[in-house]
């Protein structure tokens, strides 16, 4: 069995020099680590986009059989020549002091005015860790769809969403055909898609 050989402790950040901070930050570290071959490598810069920890949740009726999507405005898909409008989960930035859970909660009341009964862990991921620090965690949330609709969001932010009801099947359908471009989605979906049995048994006290 192939164990990762290398760890934190196999690092080692030289400087560190923060390039811009706003709203994101960007910061250049210089650094050098191990080598497979043995040995350690040659001192290298890398710019590091540090964004934080985001929390992305799946609201999942399991009567009806349907998912909660939103749907909004994203800049790097426009730039990037894919839909501007996309369809997502719920999701929020970790703020201090807020668990996962928290984020979660938060997030569905503000931007799609829906209360979440029960949470589930689906995953945690790296967005892209060549260049970018920011880790997501994925829940699954128990909600009343059907009180679920219309727009959304904080003024404060700039916010303009729209909320979309769908069945499970469908939503799935759109993760196949490719109209959900994002991963997060991509992620909860699928893993909905294998679990969605279990949940309607935990989730409806059968």
């Amino acid at each position: 069995m192939t164990r990762l050989q290398f760890g934190q402790q196999d690092v080692e950040v030289l400087e560190q020099t923060t390039e811009y901070d706003g709203f994101f930050k960007m910061v250049k570290y210089r650094l050098r680590h191990k080598l497979f071959a043995g040995g350690w490598s040659g001192e290298m810069d890398r710019l590091l986009f540090e964004r934080g920890t985001a929390v992305a949740l799946l609201p999942y009726d399991p009567i009806r059989d349907e998912v909660v999507l939103v749907e909004q405005f994203r800049i790097g898909a426009h730039v990037a020549g894919c839909a501007p409008w996309q369809l997502e989960l719920v999701a929020g930035m970790v703020e201090e002091g807020e668990s996962a859970e928290d984020v979660a909660l938060r997030e569905a009341q503000e931007e799609a005015g829906l209360a979440v009964s029960t949470t589930e862990f689906v995953t945690r991921y790296l967005s892209s860790s060549g260049g970018c620090s920011e880790t997501l965690a994925v829940l699954a949330g128990q909600v009343d769809s059907s009180v679920a609709g219309g727009l959304h969001g904080l003024a404060e932010e700039h916010e303009d969403i729209r909320v979309h009801v769908v069945s499970r099947a469908q939503a799935y359908e759109w993760v196949v055909s490719g109209k959900i471009e994002n991963a997060a989605s991509i992620i909860a979906l699928q893993w909905l898609q294998l679990n969605y049995s279990r949940l309607q048994a935990q989730w409806n006290g059968d």
